[in-house]
């Protein structure tokens, strides 16, 4: 059975993306288009228009051309509009890069993109000129700075992004085949292994953007919190762009705190922000909420991750808004579903119902069979705001996108008898940390790398504020061979060194939580590692 939206699709013109976000910039003049939230510095819409504009022309006249790839390593900041735009405007790529990644996880990126450029802040410099000598292709760096401050660049091997602000504003009309042209390039681990490129062209994300207009987020009377990181696809598209398309005000901030951000909700009167689950649960516990007063804040808009009944409700109660839910994936630019607009459809704990021009299915895990309403298997979304794959891994576009363009999610749910999805577990290996994608199979490749582990696997486990943390079952080596039972008590590695050694190596959000030590990691015939087993112990433990 194909499921379907149960409202009228939308059309969706053949665009380039930077003309259908900005469509209305002009007429919108001197209207706040993004505001710096800790400082209150000011972009207009006018501003923005000149600004990306002038950003073009930089970067042509540095030979950037069209099919290049520029990469953003930077938390949010109002610059992060300018620079996704002029790197469009000339028909470029932006490749988005998280902040608090290592030197060596840039420099994957870095090299596995082909960048040429990269921007960043300047507390991430150091580590983005040492990821950047690590063999990569990256030509120049800029930084961006704050007015009157590029004194502090010197000596730093770096340029001032606003230098590429100099121009004139006049860069050569590039012609812009929409459907083919690829826009951004944010990495995403999909459902297995190590991050890849996922190539978004500039149809899928005005597709995207077109079909959220059809679900009715919000309108130019709203002002949105940026909190989500422009690098995840959640903070790039449904709010920052589809928020400048629809003549917003969007409010940035560079990392979540729940003070700072009950401060700027409070303060800029902001009446629809875009959450994740572990936020929501903040607000609907934390005893700090009481001191702040937000009567403007209408809506959540809660992604990333599923959002159970019981919270949504104590979160609304609690705020007196409303909370609408969504899914989606890197994958798909990234909205496939989402909650009505209406407040009486909505059904807590489900992810609503698919968008407008997608077609959904279940199928059967084992055998692909097409399943009906309340019945639970792997979800799959066919629209035109899929991927047009992984860079340079045809076998892994495959085996995400079938022959009749369905994309497996990898994620296991139902729709019920009214066409409302519900996500309820995983195939795919992923854990879910506050929305963030960590691969086990990456934090099983470092553990490998200690002198003292023999083997090891990585698996989800459950956790109130984060959703999911990884924790690591490690089988240890001695000096003649792996160490069993009781062998293991002499050995001169704890939990916590493994668990160190591995923050070390990787982002914050990827840190194993935990570490046991067994025998054996159990494995398949073909010696794949069966995660489930050890999933399945853990929880029957903590049943126990």
């Amino acid at each position: 059975m194909i499921f379907r939206a149960p409202f009228p699709d939308v059309t969706i013109p053949e665009v380039p993306i930077t003309p259908f976000v900005l469509q209305n910039a002009k007429a919108l003049g001197s209207k706040p288009a993004l505001i710096d939230g800790p400082t209150g510095r000011v972009i207009t819409y006018a501003n923005l228009v000149e600004s990306i504009s002038r950003a073009a022309a930089g970067l042509h006249a540095r030979g950037f051309k069209k099919g290049d790839v520029f990469a953003i390593l930077s938390p949010n900041v109002p610059e992060y509009a300018i620079a996704f735009h002029g790197v469009a405007s000339v028909g470029g790529i932006s490749c988005t890069v998280n902040p608090l990644y290592t030197e060596h996880e840039i420099a994957h990126q870095l090299k596995d993109s082909g960048a040429r450029f990269l921007v960043t802040m300047p507390q991430c410099l150091p580590k983005a000129n040492a990821a950047a000598a690590l063999g990569t292709n990256i030509e120049e760096v800029f930084v961006f700075v704050k007015d009157g401050c590029d004194e502090l660049l010197e000596g730093a091997g770096a340029t001032p992004f606003s230098s590429l602000l100099e121009s004139d504003g006049q860069a050569p009309e590039v012609v812009i085949n929409p459907r083919e042209d690829l826009v951004a390039l944010p990495y995403s681990s999909g459902t297995t292994g190590l991050p890849k490129g996922v190539m978004l062209t500039h149809h899928n994300l005005v597709a995207n953007m077109c079909q959220m207009q059809g679900l009715s987020y919000f309108t130019h009377n709203d002002t949105l919190i940026a909190v989500l990181p422009m690098f995840h696809i959640y903070g790039l598209m449904v709010v920052l762009n589809l928020g400048l398309q629809q003549g917003a005000t969007i409010v940035t901030m560079p990392r979540f705190e729940l003070e700072p951000f009950l401060q700027i909700l409070q303060d800029y009167e902001v009446t629809l922000a875009h959450l994740v689950p572990p936020i929501v649960l903040a607000l609907s516990k934390h005893p700090v909420v009481d001191n702040y007063k937000l009567p403007k804040l209408r809506t959540i808009f809660s992604g990333a991750a599923p959002l159970g009944e019981d919270l949504t409700r104590a979160c609304m109660k609690r705020l007196s808004c409303e909370i609408r839910q969504g899914y989606g994936m890197t994958e798909t630019s990234p909205v496939t579903h989402s909650s009505p607009a209406d407040p009486a459809k909505v059904k807590f704990g489900s992810v609503g119902v698919p968008a407008p021009n997608t077609e959904c299915k279940i199928v059967d895990l084992e055998t692909g069979e097409w399943l009906g309403p309340n019945q639970e298997g792997e979800v799959c979304v066919r629209g035109p705001q899929i991927m047009k794959g992984y860079l340079n891994r045809p076998d892994a576009t495959a085996h995400t996108i079938d022959a009749e363009k369905w994309l497996h999610t990898g994620d296991i749910g139902y729709a019920d008898s009214d066409g409302h999805f519900f996500i309820v577990d995983r195939a795919k290996e992923l854990i879910k940390y506050k929305g963030f994608q960590v691969p086990p199979a990456e934090l099983e490749a470092v553990l490998l790398t200690h002198p003292r582990v023999a083997d090891a696997a990585v698996i989800p486990c459950h956790d109130d504020e984060a959703g999911e943390v990884p924790k690591a079952f490690v089988v240890l080596r001695g000096e003649t061979g792996v160490l069993t039972g009781a062998a293991r008590v002499g050995c001169q590695v704890t939990p916590q060194e493994l668990m160190d050694f591995v923050a070390e190596r990787v982002a914050p959000h990827k840190k194993i939580r935990s570490v046991e030590f067994i025998d054996q990691i159990p494995k398949s015939a073909s010696g794949k590692i069966l995660r489930r087993v050890l999933v399945q112990a853990e929880r029957e433990r903590n049943k126990q």
